[in-house]
């Protein structure tokens, strides 16, 4: 009777590829933070922050978007449910957070029905694709 091989180590995202996914949740985070701040106090700046905080998510989101298309494109089938889901979790939540930012991009007392839950939703993508991304994508997968 034959033993089960061993098992294997996922394949770890390229070190560049980790170091843009690592930005988008922290940034969504601190986006949808901020707009919590805003809806509390109604200063203005929490809305400003917000902004900023949206747009380098968006900025970083886009590189490991790309990158994501590239891997998901030159794979050769090993994984490509996984990549695919990966791609389109990333692609969720840059679409949503380009929302986001349209939103924030109005005057401060017009951005609250809209604003919080765009926030949430965009960081809860964040979280999905960043938690996809960093798992990693396992060799028996190639089936």
């Amino acid at each position: 009777m034959a033993a089960p091989p061993p098992p294997r180590s996922p394949r770890p995202l390229h070190p560049l590829h980790a170091i843009l996914l690592a930005f988008p949740l922290p940034l969504f985070l601190g986006a949808l933070l901020s707009d919590l701040a805003y809806r509390a106090s109604f200063h203005v700046q929490w809305a400003n922050f917000a902004s900023w905080l949206i747009a380098g998510g968006l900025l970083v989101g886009a590189f490991a978007l790309l990158w994501a298309l590239v891997a998901l494109v030159r794979g050769a089938g090993g994984g490509r449910k996984r990549a695919g889901l990966y791609f389109a979790a990333l692609l969720a939540m840059w679409v949503l957070g380009l929302l986001n930012a349209l939103v924030h991009a109005k005057d401060g007392f017009a951005i609250m029905p809209e604003a919080l839950p765009l926030s949430a939703a965009a960081t809860l993508l964040a979280l999905l694709a960043t938690w996809i991304g960093y798992s990693g994508f396992h060799p028996r997968e190639a089936a």
